[in-house]
């Protein structure tokens, strides 16, 4: 049995996108208005505030689980919004 290859990044790619409070640099994606794809480098987790504090609170050296930033998110819906990240499942004319 074979492997399926994932070739959903070939149509719509990830994009970079900068916060607009701390200045991280990660590459996003949308599939859909909730939903957003996010790809964190280390330079990017340790500008990030809120990323720095889950860490922090989870202390010990114990995995945290970091769901999102509010910045970050705020700046991704406003990639959309300027047309510089699109959304795979929708056109940016049906945002709400």
């Amino acid at each position: 049995m074979s492997v399926r290859p994932d070739n959903r990044l070939d149509d719509a790619p990830m994009a970079p996108v900068t916060c607009r409070a701390c200045g991280a640099d990660v590459l996003a994606r949308k599939s859909s208005w909730e939903q957003s794809s996010v790809q964190w480098n280390a330079e990017a987790a340790q500008r990030c505030p809120q990323r720095r504090d889950s860490e922090a609170l989870a202390g010990h050296g114990r995995q945290t689980v970091f769901l999102s930033c509010s910045e970050l998110s705020e700046s991704i819906v406003d990639a959309v919004r300027s047309g510089r990240l699109s959304i795979v499942d929708e056109t940016v004319d049906a945002a709400p």
